[in-house]
């Protein structure tokens, strides 16, 4: 049987995963909510023309 606390401690995550995480936070990424806002204030804006 496995022993998943045993398993835990000799966990080390992955040297990629962890450059990974860091190029993620310090890009600035655009979402999908940022996305949806400048699309409805780019219509919003171009309807009160």
């Amino acid at each position: 049987m496995i022993d998943f606390e045993e398993e835990l401690k000799k966990y080390e995550p992955a040297i990629e995963v962890e450059q990974a995480e860091e190029d993620i936070r310090a890009r600035d990424l655009t979402d999908l909510t940022d996305l949806l806002y400048n699309m409805t204030s780019q219509q919003q804006s171009g309807n009160t023309k």
